[in-house]
């Protein structure tokens, strides 16, 4: 998956506010990202880009040989119901809540066994009769994965999957989800550090731009297409937004930020 200078603005109230303003990401097959930052980074919008359920105002998404964000109706519904799992933000978006959880995961695959309830085996609800509504918030998210995972996608997008569980339910199900995407290319939006620990590799966003990724602790800030490089937050203290910076490359390649005195 690459994503190559992403814009989207929307309105509200009569104002532009730009949600993307020129982000760049690459997924290698089968790595698994969290995505972070704090809300209104744009993080979630870069997933509804990716998923194809929104549409660019400027930039290209592709995944494998199709460029989403140019493609048709047709094209897109067939990338979504084959390519791309996604495990939305809460699960109302992502089961029928009067269904138990195998009539949930058979829904996604059209009545035939899947990936999916190999998932509900491994969480244990494979035998449960209950109805989705009834059963715990740290099993509904359980099962909005195997939902996510029945067709066995190659891309798994997943928006804030544990926010409304207990440490030692976030925990479990991160067990579970580790464990079942192996193989698979995941891209995770998450508030919580511990949740993106879990992952290969932190990308960090903010203002609607990559501002930082690596793996584990070891973060580099990203140049973005248009040659600007964000500074990190402990820095911004001192530095600024409009803080004039005289920038010298040295002999052995490194670069020198130098602030110019105000005065």
């Amino acid at each position: 998956m690459r994503c190559t200078g992403l814009v989207h603005v929307y309105r509200v109230s009569g104002t532009d506010v730009a949600a993307l303003r020129g982000a760049d990401l690459y997924l290698a097959p089968g790595e698994r990202i969290a995505l972070l930052g704090p809300s209104g980074s744009g993080k979630s919008t870069l997933l509804g880009l990716v998923a194809g359920l929104l549409r660019p105002s400027a930039g290209t998404v592709l995944v494998d040989d199709l460029e989403v964000t140019g493609a048709g109706e047709a094209a897109l519904h067939a990338y979504r119901a084959g390519t791309v799992g996604l495990m939305l933000q809460g699960v109302h978006g992502n089961l029928l809540p009067w269904a138990d959880p195998v009539a949930n995961v058979r829904h996604a695959t059209a009545g035939r066994p899947g990936a999916g309830e190999e998932v509900l085996r491994l969480v244990g609800l494979h035998r449960e009769r209950r109805a989705v509504e009834r059963l715990t918030p740290s099993a509904r998210q359980a099962v909005a994965l195997a939902v996510a995972l029945a067709r066995r996608p190659r891309l798994l997008l997943v928006d804030e999957p544990t926010n409304m569980l207990t440490p030692a339910d976030r925990d479990a199900l991160l067990d579970a989800f580790v464990e079942a995407t192996a193989g698979t290319t995941v891209l995770m939006v998450t508030h919580d550090e511990a949740v993106a620990a879990r992952m290969e590799r932190m990308v960090r966003m903010r203002d609607g731009r990559i501002a930082a990724e690596g793996v584990r602790e070891s973060p580099f800030a990203v140049i973005g297409t248009d040659g600007s490089v964000p500074l990190p937050d402990r820095v911004l203290g001192h530095w600024p937004p409009g803080a004039r910076v005289r920038v010298v490359e040295e002999d052995d390649g490194t670069l020198r930020l130098t602030r110019e005195d105000p005065s």
